[in-house]
This record gives C-alpha cells, sequence and structure tokens, in this order.
C-alpha cells in the first residue's frame, strides 16, 4: 500500500531542491526588450526592485525602467542573455554562500551591506 501511495505523488513534490530558479518571460517590441514577469520574480525573491533595477541595467550597459509590473529595457536582448543576468543576480544577492538557501535578507551594518542567512545564520559581506 505504501508503492501505491507513493505512486500518487507528482513527482515535483518529490523533488529534495525546494529553490527553483525562476524563468523570465522576454518578448521583444522594436529595440525595447520586456521582461514581463519581472516585478513577480523580484517579489518571489524578496528584494527590492530599485536593487534589481540597478543590477540589470548595469549588466546591460542599457537604460531601463519599470511600468506596471515589467521592466523595459532599451535595446535587444535574447531571453537566455537576460536569464543569465538573473542567475547571476540570484547568485550574489539571493543564495547564502555558507547553505545555498534563499532565506536571506540583505541588511546594512556600519554602512557595509551585508547578506543575512535566516536558515544558518550565515553572514556576507556584499558589493553592490
Amino acid at each position: 500500500m505504501l508503492d501505491e501511495a507513493y505512486g500518487q505523488i507528482p513527482p515535483e513534490s518529490l523533488k529534495k531542491e525546494r529553490f527553483e530558479m525562476p524563468r523570465l518571460q522576454t518578448m521583444v517590441q522594436g529595440n525595447k526588450t520586456i521582461i514581463v514577469n519581472f516585478s513577480k520574480i523580484i517579489k518571489d525573491l524578496q528584494r527590492e526592485e530599485k536593487h534589481a533595477l540597478k543590477y540589470f541595467t548595469s549588466q546591460a550597459a542599457s537604460a531601463a525602467n519599470i511600468e506596471g509590473g515589467r521592466m523595459i529595457l532599451k535595446g535587444v536582448f535574447s531571453q537566455q542573455e537576460l536569464q543569465g543576468f538573473l542567475e547571476d543576480y540570484i547568485r550574489r544577492f539571493v543564495l547564502c554562500r555558507e547553505c545555498s538557501r534563499p532565506d536571506t535578507k540583505i541588511t546594512e551594518q556600519k554602512g557595509v551591506k551585508i547578506l543575512k542567512c535566516s536558515a544558518c545564520g550565515a553572514f556576507t559581506a556584499i558589493k553592490e
């Protein structure tokens, strides 16, 4: 009976990894690239939109703004390129360097930005 019960559990539930890398939904309109689900992803990561926007604009070397939950970048960028920016942002500013969990907050102590993990208690200085 136990095997039968395990057979009814969806495969996604059996994954050991709790955090999955979010996927960007992008589209190109003329000379602009739009990330449709930008605000939702940043909210799910528990980060500020301004912080992520600053990172994306520096990586893309392009101007951008947020309108209606979407990020609009000036220039044409591939989905893979923007996904790479997001994955790098998550590695640098979301995942704990000790336990690799996303349970972190960015705080400031004595003028230094710190990534504080609520899962393992680690503190890591971050460079913006």
